[in-house]
């Protein structure tokens, strides 16, 4: 960032404020809805990533882009978000979906569709929603980051604290589980 920009803002100067809102504020909600979070409280991460921005502004050196100096924000809370409600949900949503697929003799509740069924793209969408649910918050939050935020392993890194290397790791998890996901639900290689 260069230094005029960083001195109007650390200025608080309503202009150079708008500008930084008007340019991160649908991407970080985008992000915010991508790591899990329903739009309501994905609208109050969001305003709270830029109080907190507010708030820290003194200590932005500049040497990072804004948006990833938000984005790690962001991370933080998203991370404070689920742990409190974790607390609340002592049951893994996720266990509770698989064990519903089975009866109690641990037969099929309702056999999978075939691959050879056509989904629209509705259902496709909810596949790929329901899956992404599984994924633990640290394989969600690097997925999204890099596959739709479109973000390098290095600004993930700065963003998330992990080095580089266990982001590739981490992102290639990420992959395997939501593959295997969609292939359990009927959405593998042959479709």
């Amino acid at each position: 960032m260069d230094e005029p920009a960083l001195i109007l803002l650390r200025a608080r100067d309503p202009d150079a404020l708008r500008s930084v809102v008007t340019e991160h504020g649908r991407r970080l909600y985008r992000a915010a809805r991508g790591m899990g979070l329903s739009s309501t409280v994905a609208e109050d991460v969001v305003q709270d990533v830029f109080v907190t921005f507010l708030e820290t502004l003194d200590r932005f050196e500049g040497r990072a882009q804004v948006g990833t100096w938000l984005f790690g924000i962001l991370h933080h809370k998203a991370l404070e978000r689920r742990r409190s409600s974790a607390r609340d949900d002592l049951n893994e949503p996720v266990d509770t979906v698989f064990e519903a697929q089975f009866d109690e003799r641990g037969h099929w509740a309702r056999r999978p569709l075939g691959p050879d069924r056509a989904f629209d793209a509705r259902e496709s969408a909810a596949a790929i929603a329901g899956c992404l649910d599984a994924l633990t918050g640290q394989r969600r939050d690097v997925f999204h980051f890099r596959q739709v935020e479109e973000l390098s392993a290095a600004e993930v890194s700065k963003i998330t604290g992990l080095s580089v290397t266990h982001i590739g790791v981490v992102l290639h998890r990420a992959r395997t589980a939501l593959r295997a996901c969609l292939e359990a639900k009927g959405w593998g290689r042959s479709r």
